[in-house]
């Protein structure tokens, strides 16, 4: 300790006389120090007034330059070191020093630099402020290509100086995206995939740019694709995989990247590891087993990527997608469900799906999950039903597979996601269907549940789903069974509510369900319909200048009916 503290007193006068010797056995001195105890020694530094010091040490001609850059780096280790050295001046100078040509000096520059950034507010400002990023960005560019030890370490240290700039600071993010480190980044990937340290230093800048919705554009013209899958079918460590997982899953939000991924071959990897994990129990492979297929059902939420992928039905990808549903795991029966409902996004699709026998799977894998049931699993086999509904020609034939009986099992959930999925569904299967729309209205389970749903305040979706399959079901049916039914669960007052609708199209089919009721069954609703103010809330709507044409219309048609009583 009193060595040091005479180092220091040693420093402060050669500092001045720049006499270089003995100004180079202090500082090997200080760095022997630091290396043995730096938290110790750098409070002592801090102490000493010696860092002002420094600035004046921080010149291109001298030396001890890298010596002193790397005193700085040591030091600044420490968080309570870094505001003392943007205090002390020591950034305009270390910025200076970018321009070197000496790679020594370069290296402990971009180190220091670098650890003054660290979660530092103060630091980024002042690097900021020098113009620092912009200068290693260049330094990137013209090294980019080399490929010796030194370089890619000098390399790696920038890449590091430029994460600890611009972590998790949008503005400083954008600053770096608006000077292209995008397409510098991705080229230094292509080049140095054999080398570990910078390879993860790039991957650690991906994920943290990718976040921004502004990198998507600039990295989908670039072939960060095909490199990251090139690198993913290279990895078998389990971290490796999960580094370049938590850059393909922002990534692959924008579309135009999704199809550069499917096309770079990353579905194949995916499904390999999906095979590879699928029996084990080990937490790592369960936790890999769910990003593959999570990313899996992403890629297929692009329309030209899910378009490649299911090759008219006959696709592996779509093959292997569909042999999950039936498999004894959550995670898959989730994924499978999920991508199914994916792939139904066209009629085209849709109705090759249901030819298929899709339809089957999804009812024996809902059966599984009737009591106690996964409901994540219940709700994507559910969306997955409803999508496939939506086609006209496949009502019918799912309804003759028996799927309003295997969805009303679900009657009973107490779950708002499932009970959404559920009404959508049954409202899809019944557009158009009298028989079937007449067969589900004269279910009283059915229907009482409607009711109780129409007032789920507290779930807008369920609540405005209920309404609008109470309404289907009498515009599909016309039966005065189907009327009486309703008006005995106390389903009229709800049906008038929904013409007040913000929504036009919910207003409409309300109109029109009550104008059927007022012309088949006036007399049973007569008297619901004068206390839910019918009349009233006619006035209102004939009234309102913002009031649809279609709406003042079936206003009138429904005046009419309610004339006869």
């Amino acid at each position: 300790a009193d060595n040091l503290s005479d180092t220091l007193k040693k420093l402060k006068i050669t500092a001045v006389d720049r006499t270089e010797d003995s100004l180079e056995g202090c500082l090997d001195c200080l760095l022997q120090a630091l290396a043995q105890n730096n938290m110790e020694t750098s409070e002592k530094i801090q102490g000493s007034g010696i860092l002002q010091l420094f600035a004046s040490l921080l010149i291109p001609q001298s030396s001890c330059t890298a010596k002193v850059a790397n005193i700085i780096a040591d030091v600044a280790k420490n968080e309570f070191m870094r505001i003392p050295c943007v205090d002390a001046g020591l950034i305009s100078p270390l910025v200076q020093l970018l321009n070197s040509k000496d790679q020594e000096v370069l290296l402990q520059t971009g180190r220091a630099l670098g650890n003054i950034c660290y979660d530092s507010h103060e630091g980024r400002s002042a690097v900021d402020q020098a113009g620092g990023a912009q200068i290693v960005i260049d330094h990137l560019r013209s090294l980019c290509s080399i490929t010796d030890p030194a370089n890619e370490k000098l390399l790696t240290v920038f890449c590091g100086m430029l994460m600890n700039y611009s972590n998790e600071n949008d503005s400083l993010q954008a600053q770096l995206i608006n000077m292209g480190v995008i397409p510098t980044l991705v080229k230094l990937l292509g080049i140095h995939c054999q080398n570990a340290a910078l390879t993860e230093m790039c991957l650690v800048a991906f994920g943290n740019l990718a976040e921004l919705e502004s990198s998507k554009e600039q990295f989908a013209s670039t072939n960060i694709a095909e490199e990251l899958v090139k690198l993913f079918k290279k990895q078998i460590e389990h971290d490796k995989r999960e580094m370049i997982f938590e850059v393909l899953a922002p990534l692959a939000e924008n579309d135009a990247i999704k199809l550069q991924l499917v096309e770079a071959g990353l579905v194949e990897c995916l499904l390999e590891i999906v095979q590879e994990k699928v029996d084990s129990d080990k937490e790592d492979d369960i936790a890999e087993l769910k990003t593959a297929s999570d990313l899996m059902v992403l890629l297929l939420l692009g329309d030209e990527s899910m378009q490649k992928l299911f090759e008219g039905g006959k696709g592996n990808v779509f093959q292997r997608v569909l042999s999950w549903i039936p498999s004894n795991n959550h995670q898959l029966q989730l994924a499978g469900a999920l991508a199914i409902a994916n792939f139904a996004r066209n009629d085209g699709n849709c109705i090759h799906m249901v030819d298929n026998g899709i339809v089957e799977k999804l009812m024996d894998l809902l059966d599984r999950h009737v009591e106690d049931g996964n409901v994540t699993v219940q709700h994507a086999a559910l969306s997955a039903l409803r999508n496939l509904a939506i086609p006209v020609v496949n009502k019918a034939k799912m309804l003759s597979a028996g799927v309003t009986e295997a969805v009303l099992k679900f009657l009973k959930s107490e779950m708002p996601p499932v009970q959404f999925k559920l009404l959508g569904t049954l409202r899809m299967l019944i557009d158009a269907q009298a028989e079937a729309a007449e067969q589900l209205g004269k279910n009283v389970k059915l229907v009482e549940r409607l009711v109780e749903w129409c007032e789920a305040k507290d779930h807008a979706g369920v609540m405005g789903e209920s309404n609008r399959l109470l309404s289907a079901l009498i515009r599909h049916s016309k039966s005065k069974d189907v009327i009486k039914t309703i008006v005995q669960s106390g389903g009229i007052k709800h049906l008038v509510t929904m013409a007040t609708s913000e929504h036009v199209i919910m207003q409409n089919e309300a109109l029109v369900a009550l104008a059927l009721i007022a012309a088949l069954e006036l007399g049973t609703a007569e008297k619901d319909l004068e206390c839910a103010k019918l009349v009233q809330i006619l006035h209102r709507l004939l009234a309102d200048e913002r009031s649809a044409p279609e709406i003042k219309y079936n206003s009138m048609v429904l005046i009419c009916a309610l004339m006869g009583s």
